[in-house]
């Protein structure tokens, strides 16, 4: 599997330099007309996906209002985490103002939404004021549920040996030390773990996994640290190849891969895991609903597990008062817990004026910020089309994107969708999709922000 790089660093920054930074991922915007309209349009988020709405809808529209609620002042670049738990990032290099990428006329709501009454168009805010809307957006993200593993907190990230990169940036800052802490030990036994639900940035277990391991080989004491990965399924991975070159690696690196257990409990003070087999034949598979009942369900078999240090990937979903709403999945696989849309036009299945991007759509894939760039030109343009009366016109792929670290200093850059079950779609000519290079490295560590930048603003 390991293939010569295809560019040296010069030709790489050649490249770079002619493609610029808004080319750096796939399905660029393309300008159309503005559009009169009166109509008062609710973005719910003012993550990677609901400001890129923001921005986009703000350039299409003249008149009417668009209102953003998002209550945190701070943006998160959350594809830098795993950069910043694994040593190689500083924490306030993912971090900017909201403030610095709202667009002028959009009203910006800094408070939570608390509810939605779809058959009456209104939303419902924390602090008790409501918002009515002829048109909704939904990009409120996703909800961790850590509570569904019994002992943990995410305010436990950083103690005990305990490790989680999802938790928050300061999560990853100590999930950091706390890897850190366990190399400086000189021995003892890791545990990676992954969940029973679909997770936001899927390949983010793994590249900590990988990162570590670089860690552990550099210290140049392999050997003393016995690293585990728990699975709560038979795959690693979503993308069959991917799946099984993860699988390898870690059996050419010394993982010891044990399938179809889930983090069910965990005791910090004794540094012991509990995992409950849910076997073969268990729903507890890639993207099936999660309810709390049958996480808590009696009669399954556990293993106890001791650990020095363990990175804990929480079940999640979409937040609760999505979940609580008409929105939300009535049957299929994901009922009860994501978001009811067309995977293809981005449209809610029950309600037309509704549309729902990024990582709250029940959808087999896609919960990335490279999946907020394709879906985004889609959402805007069908968006427009109903407030038109027209069909719609545009349709989304699937397309997603996972810089997969497979080392400090190499990576892989998967681009799939949904056809041909989940078949690579590579965007660049001089990247191979099945090889790990510097290359992409070098694009995950030093490119991709700034492209990421470039789709909140509307200009990717």
């Amino acid at each position: 599997m390991h293939k010569p790089l295809l560019l040296n660093r010069r030709e790489l920054l050649k490249v770079g330099t002619g493609l610029g930074i808004s080319s750096l991922l796939p399905f660029s915007a393309v300008s159309a007309n503005t559009l009169q309209t009166q109509a008062h349009i609710v973005i719910l988020g003012g993550g990677a996906a609901g400001m890129a709405m923001a921005n986009r809808l703000a350039t299409r529209l003249e008149g009417g209002t668009i209102t953003l609620v998002e209550p945190r002042s701070t943006h998160h670049y959350q594809p830098g985490w795993t950069l910043v738990a694994s040593g190689v990032w500083q924490p306030d290099k993912t971090m900017r103002p909201n403030a610095q990428f709202v667009p002028r006329g959009v009203k910006w709501v800094r408070e939570y939404a608390a509810s939605i009454d779809a058959d009456n168009k209104r939303v419902g805010l924390a602090n008790g004021a409501t918002l009515d809307y002829e048109y909704l957006v939904v990009a409120t993200g996703i909800q961790l549920n850590y509570h569904l593993i019994e002992g943990m907190s995410p305010s436990l990230v950083g103690q005990h040996g305990i490790g989680s990169v999802y938790a928050s940036i300061e999560g990853a800052t100590r999930t950091n030390q706390a890897i850190q802490t366990w190399l400086d030990s000189g021995q003892g036994k890791g545990i990676f773990t992954a969940a029973p639900t679909p997770v936001k940035c899927a390949g983010a277990p793994l590249k900590m996994t990988f990162t570590t391991l670089s860690r552990l080989e550099a210290s140049g004491r392999r050997d003393a640290f016995e690293v585990d990965f728990m699975a709560p399924g038979d795959a690693l991975f979503s993308q069959p190849w991917v799946n099984e070159f993860v699988k390898q690696r870690f059996d050419e690196q010394g993982v010891n891969r044990r399938h179809h257990y889930r983090l069910s409990a965990i005791d910090p003070q004794a540094k012991q895991a509990e995992f409950t087999f849910v076997g073969p034949d268990s729903e507890f598979t890639s993207h099936h609903q999660l309810r709390e009942a049958e996480f808590r369900r009696d009669n399954q078999p556990t293993v106890i597990a001791d650990y020095d240090f363990i990175h804990v990937v929480p079940p999640m979903s979409a937040h609760d008062f999505v979940k609580q709403s008409a929105l939300i999945a009535q049957d299929g696989p994901f009922r009860g817990e994501w978001l009811d849309v067309d995977i293809y036009t981005m449209q809610h299945n029950r309600y037309p004026e509704v549309f729902g991007i990024g990582d709250v759509i029940g959808a087999p894939i896609n919960k990335t910020a490279a999946s907020v760039k394709a879906q985004a030109p889609v959402v805007e343009a069908n968006l427009i089309a109903v407030m038109q009366g027209n069909p719609l016109p545009a349709r989304h792929t699937g397309y997603t994107s996972c810089p997969m670290i497979t080392g400090i200093g190499k990576a892989m850059l998967v681009e799939f969708g949904y056809e041909d079950n989940f078949a690579f779609m590579p965007s660049f000519p001089f990247i191979d999709p099945t090889d790990e290079s510097w290359v992409t490295w070098v694009m995950k560590d030093r490119m991709l922000q700034p492209a990421y930048y470039a789709v909140l603003e509307g200009q990717a």
